[in-house]
């Protein structure tokens, strides 16, 4: 699967679970969207993941990218009730950073 640079380091990133890092992977006033928030900026997405690293565990496994859409698909794994889960990362990528993710089931 030929996947972007960037959402190859976001799934890097993440399974290291290198909060930081991946928050670098977005542009300095980014949005993300994930079950039902939203969080703003470069910062506040890094507490987000951070947040979520402790308490969920989850790694991703890309499934397929949808270059033209620019959505990832990936599964899941972690320490949540029905692990492992298929989600769609709906991604919009500027400069080789990502601007934008809504992440959906």
């Amino acid at each position: 699967m030929n996947l972007p640079k960037v959402v190859t380091e976001l799934v890097n990133t993440q399974n290291s679970f290198d909060s930081f890092a991946y928050a670098n992977c977005f542009t300095e006033n980014a949005v993300v969207f994930d079950e039902g928030k939203t969080h703003n900026g470069r910062i506040e997405i890094e507490k987000w993941i951070d947040k979520a690293n402790k308490e969920y565990r989850a790694t991703m496994k890309p499934l397929d990218y949808i270059t033209d859409e620019e959505i990832l698909k990936v599964e899941v794994s972690g320490n949540f009730p029905g692990s492992p889960i298929i989600l769609s990362y709906h991604l919009k990528i500027e400069d080789g950073l990502i601007n934008s993710l809504k992440i959906t089931g």
